[in-house]
């Protein structure tokens, strides 16, 4: 990384499979949180997916995901602490009414879950054990057939601040089949780094909490309780950054840099 140490602007190199992607990023000023950095990794993650859809659609498959399929959007979706965090305050900033309104919608998608008997394994520590209770849990909420609260008109609500892991959730094969990927021969999309597996991995050393995440279905218990990651990692932006792009290559270490890197500018 390199940055004037006065200008909030700079360019870095992320390790994205065999490769990097060279960035750049306008960081906050001041003291910085990883929870206030997000808007840069969510753009990282943009890129990569960009990069990855202009392969695909190169390929002859390109991704078929569109505005108005929201099939992907009655999984369970795990969102990153700081994720959560970020959504908490732009939850407390909206007008009363939206508030309200998305919070019967919170309540109402509960009460089915527990209807379809679905919570009461989610509250449990042990579908974590293992993979098979895992996988056995998320068909058994898919099939529950609840959507998410923030859905509106089969689209995405908060598409701009949408968790990561929506953002890596990307499908090549017909729409038609995601009705149930259990079922169906559904054709996912590889990307050679998943930006949510970083933030999952510093929610685990936080909470000493296996998965590192929250179901966004219990984002409004999770604000209620209490829970925030606040200073957890903090410092400059620069800092940060530093510390997150630690974790990138502890995480997907085989990154060759001698590799043609992609020039893919991350800022925002």
């Amino acid at each position: 990384m390199n940055a004037d140490s006065s200008a909030a602007r700079v360019s870095f190199k992320l390790p994205v499979g065999g490769g990097f992607l060279n960035a750049s990023a306008t960081l906050p000023g001041g003291h910085t949180t990883l929870t206030q950095l997000l808007p840069v990794i969510q753009n990282l993650e943009n890129a990569i997916v960009a990069r990855v859809g202009e392969e695909a659609e190169q390929a002859g498959s390109p991704i078929s995901c569109r505005a108005g399929c929201g099939a992907c959007c009655r999984q369970m979706v795990p969102v990153s602490f700081f994720e959560a965090d970020a959504l908490a305050h732009w939850f407390e900033a909206l007008p009363e009414n939206r508030r309200a309104e998305l919070e019967r919608r919170f309540h109402s998608a509960l009460l089915a879950l527990r209807e379809a008997g679905v919570i009461e394994n989610l509250v449990s520590d042990g579908w974590t054990a293992d993979e098979e209770s895992a996988t056995r849990l998320a068909i058994d909420y898919f099939h529950a057939g609840v959507a998410c609260p923030f859905l509106e008109n089969e689209s995405c609500s908060i598409h701009p601040i949408r968790p990561l892991s929506c953002r890596e959730y990307l499908v090549t094969s017909p729409p038609d089949l995601c009705s149930d990927p259990s079922v169906n021969q559904v054709a996912g999309v590889q990307l050679p780094i998943k930006l949510s597996r970083v933030l999952f991995a510093f929610g685990q050393r936080l909470a000493q909490d296996r998965p590192g995440w929250v179901p966004v279905i219990f984002l409004m218990a999770w604000r209620e309780g209490g829970r925030n990651p606040g200073d957890y990692v903090s410092g400059t932006g620069e800092e940060v950054l530093l510390q997150f792009l630690k974790q990138v290559t502890e995480i997907y270490p085989n990154t060759n840099e001698n590799s043609q890197p992609v020039e893919m500018p991350a800022g925002h």
